[in-house]
Order: C-alpha cells, then sequence, then structure tokens
C-alpha cells in the first residue's frame, strides 16, 4: 500500500483548514447518530471526489459516499442500533476507555477528562454519550481547528490532542467495525476514518520531525 498523502496544516483562516475542521465534523456526526433525511439528501448529491487531494482517501470516501446512496433511513438506524446498541452487549463499543484499558469508564476517560478541563471543555450535561465516545473525540479536534480562541485552538493542541486521544485507538475501533458482518455504511464510515486517521497521523509525524 503506498504512503497516504498528508493533509498541509495551514493558518485557521485558510479554506483547506476549514475543509478538515468539517470533515472532522461530519465524521463526527456520522459516528454518533443514524443520518437523517436532510443528510442522506446531501449525500445524494456529494461529490464522490474526496474531500482532501490524495489517492490514499478517494477510495474510501467513494465507498462512503455510496453507502450512504444506497441505503435508507430505516436500514441506516437498524444498522447502527445492532451494532453499537444491542440487547445486552453491543456488537462494537464506540469508547476510548474500551480500547485503551479493556473496560468502559476507565482511567483513559478520566485522562481525557483532565485534558478536557485543561481546554475548557465539558460535556453537554443532556448527552447520552460519555466524553471517550469517538463522536465527542472527533468533535473536539474540530473545535481545535476551527475554533476562534487561539490560545487553545491552535496546531500544538490539536497535534496534542490528537496522539493521546484519536491515534491511540480510533483505528482499532474502525478495524472492529470492518469485522463486522453486519456492517454496511458503518464499514464504509470506517474505512474511511481509518484512512483519514492515518493521513492525519502522518502529517503530525512531518510536523514533528
Amino acid at each position: 500500500m503506498n504512503a497516504p498523502a498528508p493533509l498541509n496544516f495551514a493558518s485557521t483562516d485558510d479554506s483547506e483548514e476549514l475543509a478538515r475542521a468539517e470533515l472532522y465534523g461530519l465524521l463526527s456526526r456520522l459516528w454518533l447518530a443514524p443520518p437523517d433525511a436532510e443528510l442522506l439528501a446531501q449525500f445524494g448529491v456529494a461529490v464522490t471526489q474526496a474531500p482532501e487531494a490524495g489517492g490514499h482517501l478517494e477510495a474510501p470516501w467513494s465507498a462512503l459516499v455510496a453507502a450512504l446512496r444506497a441505503t435508507t433511513l430505516e436500514a441506516a438506524a437498524a444498522e447502527h442500533q445492532a451494532l453499537f446498541h444491542g440487547i445486552g452487549k453491543p456488537e462494537v463499543f464506540a469508547y476510548g476507555s474500551f480500547y485503551l484499558a479493556g473496560f468502559l469508564n476507565e482511567k483513559p476517560l478520566a485522562v481525557l477528562r483532565d485534558d478536557l478541563r485543561a481546554l475548557g471543555l465539558t460535556r453537554d450535561a443532556e448527552s447520552l454519550e460519555t466524553e471517550d465516545h469517538v463522536a465527542y473525540i472527533l468533535e473536539v479536534m474540530r473545535y481545535l481547528i476551527a475554533g476562534d480562541e487561539v490560545e487553545i485552538c491552535n496546531l500544538e493542541q490539536q497535534r496534542r490532542f490528537f496522539r493521546a486521544h484519536v491515534q491511540s485507538w480510533v483505528g482499532d475501533l474502525c478495524s472492529a467495525v470492518e469485522a463486522q458482518p453486519r456492517a454496511q455504511v458503518w464499514r464504509a464510515l470506517a474505512s474511511f476514518t481509518g484512512a483519514f486517521v492515518q493521513v492525519e497521523t502522518q502529517a503530525f509525524d512531518m510536523l514533528e520531525s
């Protein structure tokens, strides 16, 4: 497999950085819950080219668009329920503590909460998910890229948070989803998310070299 082409980090007002933030936001939305009618309609007219130039993202992005075009509201909801909210133990856990410690609500969640407090971020009291849910993690990355508070929303904070809370386990989540026979939309989402994490990882590696 060819090495992924890294995304180019740019100033926070650059359109490429805004597109990068929007992609994190989209992934967060898709991991959190089944798509609604509006989101499915948007994918019905979405471009099939990768959001960022580079062959490493092209095929998984096209597959994600195709999967969302092929599904229905009912089928997507049933798939999400079966994978992440089944009766008893779900087929796939979407929480960092499970992959980092083997159990839910373990030390990695406490570490994450400390890091979030340092960033001035807190969990929405109405949220049904803990902070180590993949959707929350990806949304924090979106904020660190696109937020207005430059002392918090900067490249160094992105690097630290990504290394600790994205690179450390999201790839394992994606592999777990891809191994599920019932996964269709979320297999495509996992494939694209995994490819995007690889691209981001290489970009941060180059930044540190």
